[in-house]
């Protein structure tokens, strides 16, 4: 067992200049690692109004909503799904934004903190997560969090990425033991 105290919170002001900065400070070659193509990402400026957008709305007319993961009172990175459909399914996506923070054994804990918050806030009935087919660590993360696996296939998975083989996963309350 591990020594970390790990936590998960909502997204909030202090947050959006640390995660913008994990996306454009980010090289191509991790960019590309975690299948972002960097000629899709939007300016940074649009980046944070949306993350600043995301604080006002109201749960049921998010486009995107984030939470921010913390291990030792230190924020490390943040999960977020998009896009929603309220009420219904949201596609998450996690990031640990440090690599000496990764393989530790407290992802699937920060995943299975975060879900009450999405099935909750946003009503929803299932979460799908599509991680790069050849990502490990994140499938395995996944599956330790008790999402199921439901296939292999290639798509684009978000507005910010190339097409690429992933493996889909899914949670649902029913699932999911809290």
């Amino acid at each position: 067992m591990n020594n970390f105290l790990v936590s998960v919170r909502e997204l909030q002001q202090k947050d959006i200049t640390a995660i913008a900065g994990y996306w454009y400070n980010a090289t191509e070659e991790e960019l590309t690692a975690m299948g972002a193509d960097k000629n899709v990402l939007p300016q940074q400026n649009e980046f944070e109004a949306m993350l600043q957008n995301q604080l006002l709305l109201p749960y049921d007319a998010k486009k995107a909503y984030a939470l921010v993961w913390e291990c030792n009172g230190k924020t490390i990175g943040h999960c977020n799904v998009n896009p929603i459909t309220y009420g219904q399914e949201a596609y998450m996506h996690l990031h640990i934004w440090q690599q000496q923070q990764r393989h530790r054994g407290i992802a699937a804990q920060l995943v299975a903190l975060s879900l009450p918050y999405f099935f909750k806030n946003l009503k929803l009935k299932k979460i799908l997560c599509q991680p790069h087919a050849d990502n490990k660590a994140a499938n395995r993360v996944l599956e330790k969090a008790g999402f199921i696996f439901v296939k292999e296939y290639i798509t684009t998975p978000g507005s910010i990425n190339f097409e690429q083989p992933v493996k889909l996963w899914m949670a649902s309350p029913e699932i999911i033991q809290h």
